[in-house]
């Protein structure tokens, strides 16, 4: 073998994992400079370079900034928000996903299509009706107006509804003849198997509302129902944003999806393993 056909097997093997690592490095370097400048003084944030080490370190960012707003009720208010439209998304969508995959009714057709349709109507085209409609029910500033109109996710019917087709008839057939009822199939094997996905939705689901800012800045319109956007939002300043402590509680408030993500990592990873085998 010469030394040029060695180099080019070499490069044919190592040219994937390069592009790779050039890719990660090229989306971890704004979060490494956002850890970075979290910090460092707000006076040197824009100051310094990209790769440039400031003068001192200091955790005056994170002091500052969670004892400047009630931290502490926004933090409690998304958590809350984001579990229940979690649980809520997950709870329709493995349900209505099921009834459109394993079941035949009238009009099945007709309501997956304005499904499919559903999920590709942006939501500026709703903003306005879905407001009005959260004001006619009284809902504005209200954990019910944050959380109801979230709590139905077009995707995740889509989602686990082509999950639950590709699932072999064999199965529910088998489970019938030995006499479980469709509760106990339901129950007893779909949720199970459906594990991955569901864990994939429910990941991105909570990273959705827990991000949400424009749905919240609609509807609160007090401190106590304020959501983490909002409070991140209340840093910008007349003159100046004081972006040292945005960052440092930016960095506070990414730590429950980083949790989530952590927990639920192998059933994610497993649920698009599992898909792209299909």
């Amino acid at each position: 073998m010469t030394t040029d056909t060695r180099s080019i097997r070499i490069l044919r093997r190592s040219g994937p994992h390069v592009l790779l690592v050039g890719a990660a490095l090229l989306v971890a370097t704004p979060l490494i400079w956002a850890v970075k400048s979290s910090f460092t003084p707000t006076g040197e944030v824009m100051s310094t370079g990209l790769f440039q080490l400031p003068t001192r370190f200091t955790v005056d960012n994170y002091v500052q900034g969670w004892q400047s707003s009630p931290f502490v009720t926004y933090f409690a208010n998304s958590f809350l928000v984001a579990i229940a439209v979690t649980a809520l998304t997950l709870v329709g969508s493995v349900t209505a996903g099921y009834g459109f995959a394993r079941f035949s009714f009238p009009g099945r057709r007709v309501l997956f299509v304005l499904t499919l349709a559903a999920m590709m109507m942006p939501f500026q085209a709703i903003m306005i009706p879905l407001f009005i409609q959260v004001r006619t029910l009284g809902w504005l500033d209200s954990f019910a107006g944050l959380i109801i109109p979230g709590a139905v996710s077009a995707f995740g019917v889509f989602l686990m509804r082509q999950f639950l087709s590709g699932l072999p008839q064999a199965l529910f057939e088998a489970a019938r003849i030995d006499g479980a009822g469709e509760l106990r199939i339901f129950l007893g094997i779909v949720l199970p198997l459906a594990r991955g996905p569901l864990a994939a939705l429910g990941a991105l689901t909570f990273l959705a509302s827990w991000n949400n800012f424009l749905w919240p800045l609609i509807v609160v319109g007090s401190t106590g129902m304020t959501t983490v956007p909002l409070g991140l939002s209340q840093f910008r300043g007349s003159n100046a944003t004081d972006y040292g402590q945005v960052l440092a509680v930016s960095m506070l408030a990414a730590i429950p999806v980083i949790l989530v993500f952590l927990a639920l990592r192998r059933h994610i990873v497993a649920s698009f393993a599992s898909s792209g085998l299909k």
